[in-house]
C-alpha cells in the first residue's frame, strides 16, 4: 500500500499550520513589542509613506472597506499615533497623517512578516511567483475562501470584512 498520498496530505496541512501560525505569532510580537495589529501598522506604513491620506485612498490601497479602515484610523487616533485634519482643498475631506508617536512606533516596530515575504517572493523567478500564486490561489478554492474580503496584509483575523455580495 503506497502511503505517499497521505503523506502529502499530512505535509500540505502542516504547513498551512505553519503559515497560520507564523502569522499568529508575528502579531503577538507585534501587539508586546509596539501595541499594534498588523493591519494598524500598514496604516501607519502607508500614512507614513504618503505624508498625508484620505481614508478613502487608505480603504483602496488596503482593499478593505472605509468602514474597516475607519475603525483602524480610531484605534491610532486614540493612540496618540495619527491625526485626523480636515483637507486644505476641499472642506469634505479629512486627511490622516502621522504624528510625532506614530513615528517612533514605526522605528519600535519588528520587521513585518509581510515585509520578509515581500522579499523572498522577490527573488524568486518569475515562474516560480506564477506557480506560488497559481497554487495559493487553488488553496483557497479549495478552502472555500474565494469570496472572502481579503487585503493583501498579513494577518491573523484583523481585516475580516465577512463573505463579499455577488
Amino acid at each position: 500500500m503506497d502511503t505517499r498520498p497521505r503523506d502529502r496530505l499530512d505535509e500540505s496541512l502542516i504547513a498551512l499550520r505553519r503559515i497560520l501560525r507564523a502569522t499568529e505569532l508575528y502579531a503577538r510580537d507585534l501587539a508586546r513589542g509596539v501595541g499594534l495589529t498588523p493591519a494598524q501598522l500598514r496604516v501607519l506604513q502607508i500614512v507614513d509613506k504618503a505624508d498625508s491620506v484620505t481614508p478613502k485612498a487608505l480603504a483602496g490601497q488596503m482593499g478593505v472597506s472605509q468602514a474597516t479602515v475607519t475603525a483602524l484610523v480610531d484605534k491610532l487616533v486614540a493612540q496618540g499615533l495619527v491625526r485626523r485634519l480636515p483637507s486644505e482643498t476641499d472642506r469634505r475631506q479629512t486627511n490622516v497623517v502621522v504624528t510625532a508617536q506614530g513615528h517612533g512606533r514605526l522605528r519600535d516596530a519588528p520587521d513585518p512578516l509581510q515585509q520578509r515575504y515581500v522579499r523572498a517572493f522577490g527573488q524568486l523567478a518569475d515562474w516560480e511567483q506564477a506557480q506560488l500564486v497559481a497554487s495559493l490561489e487553488r488553496v483557497a478554492d479549495m478552502l472555500d475562501a474565494q469570496d472572502i474580503d481579503a487585503s493583501p496584509v498579513l494577518t491573523a483575523g484583523e481585516l475580516h470584512g465577512g463573505r463579499q455580495s455577488e
